[in-house]
């Protein structure tokens, strides 16, 4: 298992405090999360811009992926790197119990192909259900 130092590391970040911490709180749950879990788990140690910009930077690093979710909020989830090519299209889950959103990786979308004129930047999928903890 990774730890927040060496997902820094390998993604060429800063060590900060926040950063770590945010990425401790992704391993620890194994779920997406929202900006605002993070606020709630986190317990104001740090404020609101912090989170945000860790989040952004994260986004933007391929730290973690935004994830489809029927909530309304953004949620992310920490990317799997166990190869240099990693994708995010693949499936989400939404529990309809816990309400937990949970990556799927195993399982990759289908290749669609669109008309002429259009260019996919990415797909999402999400199944809602109920989860293999609340079943």
């Amino acid at each position: 298992m990774s730890s927040p130092l060496s997902i820094l590391q390998s993604h060429k970040l800063r060590i900060t405090d926040c950063r770590r911490e945010i990425i401790r709180e992704f391993l620890d749950k194994q779920v997406a999360l929202a900006h605002s879990d993070l606020e709630e788990s986190l317990d104001s140690q740090f404020d609101r811009v912090t989170i945000y910009r860790t989040l952004k930077t994260f986004v933007d690093k391929d730290v973690v992926h935004k994830v489809l979710d029927d909530s309304g909020a953004t949620k992310y989830a920490l990317c799997s790197h166990d190869d240099e090519e990693h994708n995010h299209e693949h499936v989400h889950f939404k529990c309809e119990v816990c309400g937990e959103t949970t990556c799927l990786e195993a399982i990759t979308l289908p290749n669609i192909k669109l008309p002429q004129g259009f260019k996919k930047k990415e797909m999402s999928l999400l199944v809602q259900g109920v989860c293999n903890k609340c079943y």
